[in-house]
C-alpha cells in the first residue's frame, strides 16, 4: 500500500473521503448480508422452515467466538489509524503483530469450549424439541470454519484503518460468493441438507481467509506479517484489549440476546415465533447495510483525523456521517413498512410464518430514522480511543434498556411486548448516546480547535 493512501484521511474534502470510505464497506456488508439472506432462503425453500429456526440457534454461538477477531481486528484498527495520522509506523506495526497472536490464541481456546460442549450450548439458545437436531448438525461442522471468519474479520478491519477500503470489501464479497456457490452444489445439487449448508459455510470461511492471507503478504499492505511482532507485549495488549472490547460485549449482548429471545419466543409462540425473528433478524442485518457502510467508513477518518489533532474535521466527519446515514436510515424504514408481507414470502410459504412475521417486522425496524446518531454517536468514541465511554454506549441499547424490556413486557402484552421492545430501546438509547456525544464535541472537540 502507497503511504499517501492513509495520509488522504487528513488532507481530502470530508464528503469525498466519507463516500471513497463508505461505498466499498457498503458493497461489502451488502454482499455479505446477501449471501445471509440467499443463504437463509435456500435453506428455507429447499430443506423447510425448522431449517432457518436451527442457523438462528448456532449463529450468535458461532458469530461471537468469530467476533473475537473482530474485536481484536476493531480495537487494533483504531491504534492503527491514529499511529498512521501521527507518522508513528513503528506502532502501527506492533500493533498488527499482536493483533495476529491474540486472534489465534484467543479464538483456537473458544472453537474447543464449543465443541466440548455443544449440547449443553444448544439447548441454552434455544434449540429445543425439532430444531435440536438440525441445529446440532449444522453447529458442529460450522465451528471448524470459525477461526477462518475469526482473521478473516481481525484482517477485514485493518484494511479499513491502512485507507485501503476496495480490499476490504473484497474480503467481504469473496466468502460471501463462494457461500452462494457451495450452497447451491451441496444443497441443491447434492442434496445435502443441513450438513450441506454448513460444510458451504464453513468452505467460504476458508476461501475468505486465503484472500485476507494473500493481501497482507503482498504489496497492497504496508503491515507486513513479521515474526518479531508476534511476540505478545503487555500494554500492546491492553491497548487493543481496552478498546476491542467494546466491540465484544456488543457482540456478546447480542448473542445473550438470541438467548433471551429464541427461549422467550419459543415458550410464546413455539418453533413459528422463531422462525419468524429468525427471518426479522436477517432483515436487521440485510436492509441496514447502507447505515453500518457509513458508520465503517466513519472510523477510520475520525481516528486518524484525531491523531492528526485536526479536531475540525473529526466534528465536520460526525455531522456528515449523521446525515448520511439518517437519509439511509429513512430510505431503508419506508420500505421495509410498506413490503414486509412481499418480504416473507421470500423465506418460506408455511402459512403460520407468513401470518406472524410481517407484523413483527413492522414493530422492530419502527424506530429505524433515528439510529443513525445512536451507531455513529458510539463509533466516535470507539474511533478516537476512548473505551470506557464506547464501551457504555455500545451496551445501553441491548444491554442496558432491550434486555430489560423483552423480560418485563411480554409480561403484559405476550409476544407483542417482545416486538415492542425493539423501538422503545431504539428511541432510549438514540437520547442518551445524543446527550453524551453531544457533551463530547463541547468538552473535548471545541476545546482543542481552540487551544490548537
Amino acid at each position: 500500500m502507497k503511504e499517501k493512501v492513509s495520509v488522504d484521511l487528513g488532507i481530502k474534502p470530508i464528503s469525498q473521503l466519507l463516500i471513497k470510505q463508505s461505498v466499498p464497506a457498503s458493497i461489502g456488508i451488502l454482499v455479505m448480508s446477501l449471501n445471509v439472506l440467499v443463504d437463509t432462503i435456500f435453506v428455507g425453500n429447499w430443506i423447510g422452515s425448522i431449517a432457518i429456526a436451527a442457523i438462528n440457534i448456532v449463529l450468535p454461538v458461532s458469530f461471537f467466538i468469530a467476533a473475537l477477531g473482530m474485536s481484536i481486528g476493531i480495537g487494533g484498527s483504531s491504534i492503527i489509524s491514529r499511529a498512521l495520522g501521527a507518522g508513528n509506523k513503528e506502532k502501527a506495526l506492533a500493533t498488527f503483530g499482536n493483533q495476529i497472536s491474540l486472534t489465534l490464541l484467543l479464538i483456537t481456546a473458544f472453537v474447543f469450549l464449543g465443541l466440548f460442549f455443544n449440547d449443553e450450548i444448544i439447548l441454552a439458545f434455544g434449540g429445543k424439541g425439532d430444531i435440536f437436531d438440525p441445529a446440532k448438525t449444522y453447529y458442529n461442522i460450522v465451528m471448524y470454519g470459525v477461526p477462518f471468519l475469526g482473521f478473516s474479520m481481525m484482517g477485514n478491519n485493518v484494511m479499513r484503518s491502512e485507507g485501503n477500503p476496495k480490499f476490504a470489501m473484497y474480503s467481504m464479497m469473496i466468502p460471501s460468493v463462494g457461500n452462494l456457490v457451495f450452497d447451491y452444489l451441496l444443497i441443491h445439487t447434492f442434496d445435502m441438507g443441513m450438513a450441506g449448508a454448513a460444510w458451504a459455510t464453513t468452505g467460504s470461511n476458508l476461501v475468505g481467509f486465503l484472500f485476507v492471507l494473500w493481501y497482507f503478504l503482498s504489496d497492497n499492505s504496508s503491515l507486513k506479517i513479521d515474526w518479531s511482532y508476534l511476540i505478545l507485549k503487555w500494554e500492546t495488549i491492553k491497548e487493543i484489549g481496552s478498546l476491542g472490547f467494546v466491540t465484544l460485549a456488543r457482540q456478546a449482548v447480542v448473542s445473550v440476546t438470541y438467548l433471551f429471545m429464541n427461549n422467550i419466543l419459543f415458550r410464546l409462540g413455539g418453533e413459528v415465533s422463531v422462525t419468524a425473528y429468525a427471518i426479522v433478524g436477517r432483515m436487521l442485518m440485510f436492509a441496514l447495510f447502507p447505515v453500518f457502510g457509513v458508520t465503517q467508513g466513519f472510523l477510520p477518518i475520525a481516528g486518524y483525523n484525531y491523531g492528526a489533532k485536526q479536531y475540525d474535521r473529526v466534528r465536520e466527519s460526525i455531522n456528515i456521517a449523521i446525515k448520511y446515514a439518517a437519509v439511509l436510515a429513512t430510505i431503508v424504514f419506508i420500505l421495509l413498512m410498506t413490503f414486509p408481507e412481499t418480504i416473507t414470502k421470500m423465506f418460506t410459504q408455511d402459512a403460520e410464518v407468513l401470518k406472524e412475521t410481517p407484523a413483527a417486522m413492522r414493530w422492530v425496524f419502527a424506530a429505524t430514522p433515528i439510529i443513525a446518531l445512536q451507531l455513529i454517536g458510539a463509533a466516535y468514541f470507539q474511533a478516537i480511543g476512548k473505551a470506557r465511554p464506547a464501551l457504555l454506549l455500545t451496551l445501553t441499547r441491548q444491554g442496558f434498556f432491550f434486555i430489560p424490556l423483552i423480560l418485563i413486557l411480554p409480561e403484559f402484552y405476550g409476544e407483542l411486548g417482545v416486538w415492542m421492545s425493539f423501538p422503545i430501546s431504539d428511541v432510549l438509547a438514540t437520547v442518551v448516546t445524543g446527550y453524551f456525544l453531544n457533551r463530547e464535541i463541547k468538552t473535548d472537540l471545541i476545546n482543542k480547535s481552540t487551544t490548537a
